[in-house]
Parts: C-alpha cells; sequence; structure tokens
C-alpha cells in the first residue's frame, strides 16, 4: 500500500537552536521513515514578516536545508523544496481567496497573538493577514493527507479543512471523487520537549536566549555559563531545585539517566555548585553536538549542495503540483 504523505515546513529566520533540535526536528526525523514526507522551506512564508528586509532569508534558506541533512534528513527519503520553486502554491492560495470569508481569518488566534507580541515590525500587511490561505494551499498543492502538529496548531488545520470544504462545496463535482481536492487530517505529533532558554524563558532567536545548533564548542561554553539556575541558590551551600533550573531541565535531553541522578541529588543536597554543572554540562552538550558539526562542515564545504536538495525536490514534487492546479482550473473553469 502507498504510504500516506505527510508535510510540513519552517520559515528560514535564522540559525535553527536546540529547541528546534528536540521539537519539531527530532519527530520529522521519524516521520521520514514512515510516511511519504514533503519538508519544504516556507521563504514566501518568512516575507510576511520580514518583508521590509529580505536580504536574509536567502542565506537562512541554505543554512536551514544544511541543519536539516545534517541532523539526519534523507533528501532520497523526503522531499525537500522551496515554497517559492513551486509557484502553484501561490496561485492555488488565490483561488483560495475567492472562497474565503475575512472572518475565518480574522479569528485565527495566532494572527492576533504575533501582532500583539511583535511590536518591532510592521505587521499590517494583506500578506501577513493571507498567511494562512497560502498556509492552506502549502497542503492542498501536494496532495497532503496529514499534518503533523501540536495541539496548540490545531486551528491551522482546522482552518485549511473548512477552506478547503468551501472550495469543494462550490466548484468540486464528480460522484468518484476526482472532482475534489483533499480535505488532510492533523496528525497529533509527539511532543517535543520544552527547551528553556539561557535566561529561563523559551528558548528562541527574538529573545536572544538561544543556543544554536551550528555553535562552535566555545560560543556554547559561553552560553551555558551565562545560564541562570534557581533563583533561590544564592550561595553554593544553600540547596537548590533543579525542577525549576534551566540548566538541569536542559542537561536531562542529553545526560545518562546516571548522570542526571548525580547532579539532582548534590544540588538538592548542596553538595555541588551551579558553575560545576555548568561546566560539565558545557562539554556533553558541545560533544553532544560534535557529529552534527562535523558533518555540517562537510555539506557546507560542497558548494551549491543546498540548492541541488531544493532543486531536485521541486522537480520531485512538481508531478504532484502539476496534478492538483490542473484540477483546480478545470473545476474553476479557468481551464476546459
Amino acid at each position: 500500500m502507498a504510504r500516506k504523505r505527510i508535510l510540513t515546513g519552517y520559515r528560514p529566520t535564522g540559525k535553527l537552536h536546540l529547541g528546534h533540535w528536540f521539537g519539531n526536528l527530532q519527530n520529522m526525523l521519524a516521520l521520514q521513515e514512515e510516511y511519504d514526507a514533503f519538508y519544504f522551506v516556507a521563504d514566501w512564508h518568512a516575507m510576511t514578516t520580514m518583508w521590509a528586509d529580505t536580504h536574509e532569508i536567502r542565506r537562512y534558506t541554505e543554512e536551514q536545508v544544511l541543519d536539516w541533512i545534517a541532523a539526519g534528513l534523507d533528501p532520497e527519503k523526503c522531499t525537500i523544496y522551496r515554497q517559492s520553486d513551486v509557484p502553484e502554491v501561490s496561485e492555488l492560495a488565490l483561488y483560495f481567496t475567492m472562497v474565503t470569508p475575512m472572518s475565518w481569518l480574522e479569528r485565527v488566534p495566532s494572527y492576533k497573538e504575533q501582532r500583539d507580541q511583535i511590536t518591532d515590525k510592521d505587521l499590517g500587511n494583506v500578506g501577513f493577514f493571507e498567511y494562512p490561505l497560502l498556509q492552506a494551499a502549502d497542503i492542498t498543492i501536494v496532495n497532503a493527507d496529514l499534518v503533523p502538529v501540536g495541539e496548540d496548531q490545531l486551528p491551522h488545520v482546522e482552518l485549511t479543512r473548512e477552506i478547503v470544504r468551501r472550495f469543494n462545496n462550490v466548484y468540486g463535482g464528480g460522484a468518484d471523487g476526482t472532482g475534489y481536492i483533499r480535505e488532510p487530517q492533523a496528525l497529533i505529533a509527539k511532543t517535543g520537549a520544552r527547551v528553556p532558554g539561557t535566561d529561563g524563558r523559551k528558548m528562541s532567536k527574538s529573545y536572544g536566549n538561544a543556543i544554536f545548533i551550528s555553535d562552535e564548542p566555545d560560543e556554547i561554553r559561553v552560553k551555558v555559563m551565562s545560564m541562570i539556575t534557581d533563583p533561590a541558590r544564592k550561595l553554593k551551600t544553600d540547596p537548590g531545585d533543579p525542577d525549576i533550573c534551566p540548566l538541569h531541565q536542559i542537561h536531562k535531553l542529553i545526560g545518562s539517566p546516571e548522570a542526571i541522578a548525580e547532579w539532582d541529588g548534590c544540588c538538592r543536597s548542596a553538595e555541588c555548585g551551579c558553575v560545576a554543572h555548568k561546566k560539565a554540562l558545557a562539554q556533553e552538550l558541545a560533544d553532544y553536538l560534535g557529529p552534527f558539526r562535523e558533518r555540517r562542515k562537510e555539506l557546507a564545504a560542497r558548494p551549491g549542495y543546498a540548492w541541488e536538495v531544493l532543486k531536485a525536490g521541486a522537480e520531485r514534487a512538481r508531478p504532484v503540483t502539476n496534478e492538483v492546479i490542473t484540477t483546480v482550473r478545470r473545476l474553476t473553469h479557468i481551464e476546459p
């Protein structure tokens, strides 16, 4: 039986950090083994918030592809492509604008949240307002069966389903199902670890608290040594609480159970200090990411490699996207 197709993507807005590594990226590695996986670099989506300065999007695109492959994504097992290399996406998004009420877009939770939280950019542009439509086109243009999401992202998939359902109600036809475009389902992804940043908040490049997976050992050491720990532990002789310590939370992701138990116990009994723990974590984290860094350097030494992967991925996706857009043109009577 043919494997079901999944689709997910990242906006190229900066380097990947530990939050990406232990969150969605590990899930993507597992999904490429089980599904017909389509992974795209969402450069048009990046423009919705970076429209005033797009100089870095191309560089971030290349870096993201190198990070993905160095982390274990295999272009032979999954389809990796760039959103802007598939022009059928924008055409399908245009058709979706015809059937989507503005009120559907205004109620998207993340639209309101980002308008409130991102205060250093002008998000009053139409592109940002319509990004859920573009997202719906991303999913539909490759005939995705499933979209891996967390619980908080379910509204995005449900909106896509509503848009597709309305499109089919207006334009669809055919008792055999050939006169409709596919309505995707949500695949609840395994919840990745919540990785704290160096300041204790959720790790994010926009907060300036991120440890990037491509950081060199010296950079990792500086960042780890700057991390906050249990704020109640003023002195080495004060007992600490590892359950609220960002340092300990990151260490649990890479350390052995025995080592974590030892650090837990000595922290609670004040038998070890935070500085010693930071030094140990910095070294273990640098070692843990060592194989990734070496693979990343090998890939970066091959000029144009990332663009070759993206071009091949777009060519692999093209038969699917052509079929979908041909069906849509026929249903909307643009073509006979």
